[in-house]
């Protein structure tokens, strides 16, 4: 059965001198310190986190996949890229060059991999003008973060750039970072077993309060990690909204439960129990696996959850390969051959 997986993570193996080129720091570099594998390092030299070449190599990417029987990868910069802090221009200089690095594997291997963009989102102008190109160079979407600057997504000053999504027929992928409260639990991990979750959740209740989802009815929106703590919490979001909408309520009078099933999630959830209550609250059509490769706190088998909760063939069509290309408006003949040469 066709395997598509919408979360991976990709980098270009060089990385320019940022620092340099702008005059001031902050920014990732790759220190390749040894064969295979580079350390992710600030430029002030601060370690990140250690990457194999798997990060980079779309050769290796796909010795991967058909090891575990993954077709076709989304590609998407790592978060760490967005560098929405960096003036804007910088940051529309930082975007194109990581989505000509992905647009080009993707031209090279049409049959493996699928591309999403990066757009510099502290301005809106730029952004749409970067996601317009995005579209040009045969990118399908864009991923974002959860917030931008630690502002809320459903803030005004964003809502012209959903709309452009939303015209441009372009698919957003949002993906959490910059956690709040994170300086304040770095012990045990906590920003990723924690705050990553409560971002997600964030995100979908900002654009459902906000009215960005009902004003923009056909935007094709997906939500990492299994949509973080939003599922889990509805019964309380909806219990708020319920109970004090005169905080809640201000600029959408909907009730956010009626939302479940308009927007994708991936299936990222480590839990049997908690995937199927997923299919259950929003469908399977609006499930597409995902796995966060390459990084730890992905799945190591791609669809090994899904194939482990007794769905029957149609419902794990869905969340194997049909959730996803309705997610990204693909049709599934054009990946039915599939080889190692793309």
């Amino acid at each position: 059965m066709l395997k598509i997986d919408i979360h991976t993570h990709i980098l270009p193996r060089e990385i320019p001198d940022w620092k340099g080129r702008f005059g001031y720091g902050g920014f990732i570099r790759l220190e390749h310190h040894k064969s295979c594998c580079a350390r992710m390092l600030k430029d002030d030299g601060k370690f990140f986190r250690e990457v194999e070449d798997n990060i980079w190599s779309a050769e290796r990417r796909i010795g991967e996949c058909d090891s575990v029987g993954v077709n076709v990868q989304v590609l998407s910069t790592v978060p760490v890229m967005f560098s929405y802090w960096a003036k804007p221009h910088d940051g529309a200089e930082i975007s194109k060059f990581l989505n000509d690095g992905i647009a080009e594997i993707v031209a090279k291997f049409p049959k493996r991999f699928i591309g999403l963009g990066t757009v510099p989102m502290q301005d809106t102008t730029l952004a749409i003008q970067e996601l317009e190109r995005c579209k040009q160079i045969g990118l399908v979407g864009v991923q974002i973060g959860t917030n931008v600057n630690q502002l809320n997504l459903g803030e005004p000053q964003f809502f012209d750039f959903f709309t452009a999504c939303e015209n441009l027929g372009m698919a957003v992928f949002v993906h959490p970072w910059e956690m709040m409260g994170e300086a304040e639990m770095q012990k045990y991990w906590l920003p990723w077993l924690v705050g990553m979750p409560a971002e997600t959740s964030r995100a979908i209740c900002s654009l459902i309060f906000s009215g960005v989802l009902e004003k923009c009815k056909n935007l094709r929106i997906c939500f990492a990690h299994g949509g973080g703590s939003f599922p889990a919490t509805i019964g309380r979001i909806e219990h708020g909204f319920e109970m004090r909408p005169d905080l809640v309520a201000v600029d959408n009078p909907l009730n956010p439960r009626n939302y479940l099933g308009k927007f994708w999630l991936d299936s990222l959830v480590h839990e049997p129990a908690m995937l199927d209550y997923l299919v259950k609250i929003v469908g399977a059509d609006k499930v597409a696996l995902g796995t966060d490769y390459p990084f730890p706190l992905g799945e190591p088998e791609p669809g090994k959850l899904i194939e482990s909760c007794g769905f029957d063939g149609e419902t794990k069509a869905k969340l194997l390969h049909d959730a996803a290309l309705s997610w990204l408006n693909l049709k599934k003949e054009i990946f039915e051959v599939t080889d190692k040469n793309g």
